[in-house]
């Protein structure tokens, strides 16, 4: 029987049969007591009677024990076991093990994941107990991430999910039996999150460029950081790279502040690539980094500077007005026009003058030129300050001295300072008849205003009355004879010395030497012969013979009174030594002495200087301390009081000749010099 018979349904059964009659036959039945059916008994028939509903999920079989009985005596019975079926009826709904699912879904996770399989179960039998999964009431983008199994419940992932784009899923399930009764079931999928999302640095604000003079602490830049992850994935460090003089300092969340750590310039470094990294703290951590250019703006805080310390400028005397001297050079490593140098020459004098006289300063190049001709004999060096100044606000500068040197050319002949050339006058040396080979005789003195090479002097005999009778020293000029003087040479001798200089090319002087070879002045003819210059006037002539003549008239006394005192001491070849002595008026004062140059020599001592006060006739008597000539022993040597023991003790007047003389005024010790 059907397990939807309502209650109360009547079964017929198979009556019992008694081959007795009457009493004797089937008088009554008993079915065995149970809950679902009661007998029911007509006339003509037997009846089982639902009593209560059938289930056959409760209780798919049902055995009855019915029992006939006779009315006989003894009464007999019979049995018979009812064997109930109770077919099966569509009347249960599958069933969902679960109202709501619920499953965690990594975002991470492969397509084909299983994500939970849903199970209904229905009571029923056969095709009505087969079920059916499915979606509900769903979105066609949830059907794409999701699909189920139909027949397993299988819920399967077919497409990626993002943490950060949906976080749950809520799905309706439905199960559904073979004959249509459906039941239904919520599902809830929450998407777990993992760190794949690296952290995203926002650039919030930045002062490009910024100046090269901002204090440390300075806040130059505002950085922003985000990372969609959560929890811990979304914790976030950010740091900055070594050697920049920058950091980053949090300040409300995730937001932190671009500060500068140290004192910024330029020159050094003009631009900073700052590299700033992001991490977040999730397993394994990832990281971003972004790059911010930063350029630092000048300032004039960089003076000039001078390539060298001091310059130097060597230039040759007589050059050309406008040349080149020399150029300076500075740098400054300010940019623009912060770093322009412009030159110019600071105020001052050169020997008195202003130096813009002598030099002109170009202000872009710094090429110094030279205004005039500069001359070595004025002046050899001189120094002038350069400035350079920058065109920045306000300007810094900064100075340099240049020194110029001056260097000589040979622009100037040798001078002789003795014997004197000057006018018409005419010098003679008196040469004892007794020199002996080697004795000096005299010395042509000169001098070069120019320097170094150009002023080595060298002397030359080029003319001589008896060439092989005197020699000259090439760099003393030291007049010496080179043998002994006979009675065969001539008493007038005539030198004439050329001075050379060592230049290129070389200059030279000649002067006239007059040496009269006599041990006494009575022995002298006249010298009206020896004429300085043979075209001078005949009045001047005549002024010369009449100078000579009483010069001579006068020295021939003082040199026999003398000649008498010394002849008692000495022989008379050592009357005279041949040394010379230049009297002090001879020397320049502009003009020193330089050992070994040809110039003045101080190995001389000059004692006494004898003339008539006429510069037209002078004769010398000297001594000299150069061993080389006569032996110390045999020198004249003289002093006031020799010529108190001749003249007595009074010098100054003396008669000759009906004239008289003051001898204070020709008569003169010099000290050495």
């Amino acid at each position: 029987m059907l397990e939807s018979a309502s209650k109360g349904a009547r079964f017929p059964i198979e009556e019992a049969h008694d081959a007795d009659i009457g009493k004797n036959s089937v008088q009554s039945y008993n079915l065995q007591t149970n809950e679902n059916f009661f007998l029911g008994v007509g006339t003509n028939s037997v009846e089982l009677v639902l009593n209560k509903e059938l289930d056959r999920e409760t209780l798919q079989e049902i055995n009855l024990l019915l029992t006939a009985l006779d009315g006989g005596s003894p009464q007999r019975s019979g049995t018979v076991v009812i064997h109930i079926t109770v077919l099966d009826a569509n009347d249960n709904v599958p069933v969902f093990s679960q109202a709501v699912y619920k499953a965690s879904l990594s975002e991470n996770s492969p397509m084909g994941t299983v994500v939970l399989t849903v199970k209904a179960n229905d009571a029923d039998d056969g095709l009505n107990g087969e079920v059916t999964y499915d979606f509900g009431h769903v979105s066609e983008d949830v059907k794409s991430i999701f699909a189920i199994d139909y027949k397993t419940g299988d819920i399967k992932l077919s497409a990626t999910v993002d943490y950060e784009t949906v976080r749950s899923f809520e799905l309706r399930i439905t199960a559904k039996d073979g004959l249509g009764l459906t039941s239904y079931a919520k599902v809830i999928i929450d998407v777990t999150d993992v760190n794949d999302n690296p952290p995203v640095i926002y650039l919030k604000s930045l002062s490009n460029p910024i100046p090269e003079h901002l204090s440390p602490g300075t806040e130059v830049g505002i950085i922003n950081v985000q990372d969609r992850d959560s929890e811990n994935n979304r914790q976030v460090r950010c740091s900055i790279q070594q050697g920049v003089p920058f950091k980053l300092v949090p300040s409300i969340k995730n937001y932190y502040s671009l500060v500068t750590t140290g004192q910024l310039d330029r020159e050094l470094v003009s631009d900073y690539n700052i590299t700033i990294t992001a991490t977040d703290e999730g397993s394994p951590p990832l990281s971003s980094t972004k790059s911010v250019q930063l350029s630092v703006a000048d300032i004039n805080d960089n003076p000039p500077v001078f390539d060298e310390q001091s310059y130097s400028a060597y230039v040759s005397e007589n050059n050309k007005p406008g040349s080149t001297l020399c150029s300076v050079s500075a740098r400054d490593p300010d940019w623009r026009q912060n770093g322009t140098v412009v030159y110019s020459l600071l105020a001052g004098e050169v020997n008195g003058a202003p130096v813009s006289s002598y030099l002109s300063l170009n202000g872009d190049t710094g090429v110094i030129h030279a205004v005039r001709s500069f001359d070595y004999e004025q002046f050899r060096s001189f120094k002038v300050h350069v400035m350079a100044r920058d065109n920045g606000s306000p300007p810094l500068s900064s100075n340099v001295t240049v020194s110029v040197f001056i260097s000589d050319l040979n622009d100037n002949s040798p001078q002789i300072l003795y014997p004197s050339q000057e006018g018409n006058s005419f010098m003679t040396e008196l040469v004892p008849k007794a020199a002996h080979g080697g004795s000096l005789v005299s010395k042509v003195i000169a001098v070069d205003a120019d320097s170094g090479q150009n002023a080595w002097l060298s002397y030359q005999i080029v003319k001589s009355t008896d060439p092989g009778l005197f020699t000259i020293g090439v760099h003393s000029g030291e007049i010496r004879t080179q043998r002994d003087i006979s009675e065969s040479d001539s008493m007038k001798q005539n030198l004439v010395v050329a001075v050379k200089d060592n230049g290129q090319p070389s200059l030279s002087a000649t002067c006239s030497m007059y040496l009269l070879i006599s041990d006494n002045l009575a022995e002298v003819p006249e010298l009206k012969d020896i004429s300085h210059n043979e075209n001078n006037s005949k009045l001047t002539f005549y002024l010369i013979i009449a100078l000579v003549s009483v010069s001579t008239f006068f020295l021939t006394f003082i040199i026999i009174i003398l000649g008498l005192r010394f002849c008692r001491r000495r022989k008379p070849r050592l009357l005279f030594d041949g040394a010379v002595a230049i009297p002090s008026g001879y020397l320049p004062p502009n003009y020193t002495d330089v050992d070994g140059t040809g110039t003045l020599r101080s190995t001389y001592n000059y004692d006494a200087y004898l003339t008539t006060g006429s510069r037209t006739s002078d004769f010398k008597f000297v001594t000299s301390y150069n061993d080389n000539t006569l032996p110390a022993d045999q020198t004249l040597k003289k002093s006031p009081s020799d010529f108190a023991d001749v003249f007595g003790d009074s010098l100054e007047t003396l008669e000759v000749g009906g004239h008289v003389f003051e001898l204070g005024s020709c008569v003169h010790v010099f000290q050495p010099y």
